[in-house]
């Protein structure tokens, strides 16, 4: 064979991802069927019959591994194996034949050949084969690293808050940045803003245990789901004998967290009396337990989060000034993910991964268009809907590529002319959505809480807050 056939062909070919397989034996139904077994297992697949077809993919193609039957046409395998490994160096050899000795596997791995199987052999085998070659290792390397280049939090980080943060942006990033500096500090308050989904309470967590206080408890708290008589309770714990129902000593949430972190979402639905009783444990970090008159030392990080606009609630009197003085040490505002579309596909790709994992199912792929599509998208739901999305895409999922049908829209940002934001104010959008509630509920105050997923006297104390009158009587009961 004349060297001049072999010379290094161009990269073109399989893409970075996928390693590129080449089978070269003279038995056609043997080269079709590993071929397909290739395929189904995500790698890019050759076949050829000859020396000459081989060659000549060789050339036209970046292959990264070759299955060379020992017997060709007209040539020796060992002859083409003894060529390629002088012209392609990190090419992978495995040497393959039905009428191999001792004498020919010894020649083969002098002459570089990375394996050898004797035919016939099981699908398993050729795989195990594939998976201990040096170009198999260093793409699964290239692969890890990738997803711990998307994944902005490190490994132990990430096991410990249990949830992954991923994204690409220069907004994400920042957002991190500040959260791993907050974490620095163990007494600093933090306010979390942004809007539903966006991923609050995980930051949060990321907080909590990127900070010295990590061995500790972190305990959350939803301000809006606590009922207004047993707030104090709560937050403060009692005596056994202080009230009907104290059948023993209680600590609130103050006292749990000592030396930990309470996280407090939906801080805006928290009412004023409280809060001026916050304000004072913030500044003494000493509690009373209702019915006791000894205060408790306790020392606790505290972070807050809301999506709503607590500078607008100052002005309004219905959130205290000197109280968000206080939880506002350090803001972090976490943008929706419409301002920040980079961050789609990495995340579309995790969650898919995540849920196909969860199930034992292969990972689908993702048609490029689904990306542009949902880069286009609202996204009123931010991450949490994105990740709905991809479980609901894999769970409906029935073969071939993830489509943009996998992915059914609301409606498009074009469609809606203008966000929310600007069409009408928080307030205002939250003084509609609470008296469509009503409307579908029958007027049931119970029904209308458990639909705006918050508890009755938050309910009540939103209806007071703002001025809503409901046209027809509430069912009080």
């Amino acid at each position: 064979m004349e060297r001049s056939r072999l010379k290094s062909g161009s990269t073109s070919g399989s893409p970075e991802e996928m390693l590129s397989v080449l089978i070269l034996d003279d038995d056609l139904y043997f080269t079709e069927e590993l071929t397909e077994f290739f395929q189904h297992k995500g790698f890019l697949a050759f076949q050829a019959n000859t020396g000459e077809a081989g060659i000549k993919i060789l050339q036209d193609n970046k292959i990264d591994l070759l299955i060379l039957d020992v017997r060709l046409p007209g040539i020796s395998g060992l002859d083409i194996l003894k060529e390629v490994r002088e012209v392609y160096p990190d090419l992978e050899v495995i040497i393959i034949s039905a009428h191999g000795d001792m004498e020919t596997v010894i020649r083969a791995m002098r002459l570089g050949a990375f394996d050898y199987l004797k035919k016939p052999f099981r699908h398993v085998d050729i795989q195990i084969a594939i998976e201990r070659t040096e170009k198999f290792l260093r793409l699964t390397r290239k692969l890890s690293q990738i997803e711990l280049k998307n994944s902005l939090i490190s490994r132990t980080l990430e096991e410990r808050i249990e949830r992954n943060l991923i994204g690409v942006s220069r907004q994400i990033r920042e957002v991190l940045d500040l959260a791993m500096q907050a974490a620095k500090f163990r007494d600093t308050s933090v306010l979390i803003t942004g809007e539903s989904g966006t991923g609050k309470e995980n930051m949060a967590r990321i907080i909590h245990y990127a900070s010295d206080r990590k061995d500790e408890i972190l305990y959350s708290v939803n301000s809006g789901s606590i009922t207004e008589s047993l707030y104090e309770s709560e937050f403060f714990g009692h005596k056994k004998g202080a009230f009907t129902g104290a059948d023993s000593d209680k600590k609130g949430y103050f006292e749990i967290c000592n030396n930990g972190t309470l996280f407090l979402d939906e801080i805006a639905d928290m009412p004023l009396p409280l809060q001026a009783k916050m304000l004072r444990v913030l500044e003494e970090k000493k509690v009373t337990r209702v019915g006791d008159i000894h205060p408790v030392f306790t020392d606790f990080r505290l972070i807050t989060a809301s999506n709503h606009d607590l500078d607008a609630l100052v002005e309004e009197k219905s959130f205290r000034l000197d109280l968000l003085h206080r939880l506002n040490t350090l803001t972090i505002h976490i943008p929706p993910l419409r301002e920040r579309p980079e961050d789609i596909e990495p995340l579309l790709v995790y969650f898919i991964d995540l849920f196909s994992k969860r199930i034992n199912s292969p990972t689908p792929k993702i048609d490029p268009n689904v990306f542009h599509a949902l880069q286009s998208y609202y996204f009123p739901g931010n991450v949490r809907e994105l990740k709905n999305m991809a479980e609901r895409a894999v769970i409906l999922y029935k073969g071939g590529l993830l489509g943009i049908q996998n992915f059914p829209l609301k409606t498009t940002y074009d469609e809606m002319k203008e966000p929310p934001c600007i069409i009408s104010t928080l307030q205002e959008t939250e003084i509609d959505l609470i008296r469509k509630a009503f409307q579908r509920c029958g007027f049931n105050q119970k029904a209308t809480a458990e639909m705006l997923g918050i508890s009755r006297d938050a309910l009540i104390r939103k209806l007071k807050k703002y001025n809503i009158t409901i046209q027809r009587e509430i069912n009080p009961s």
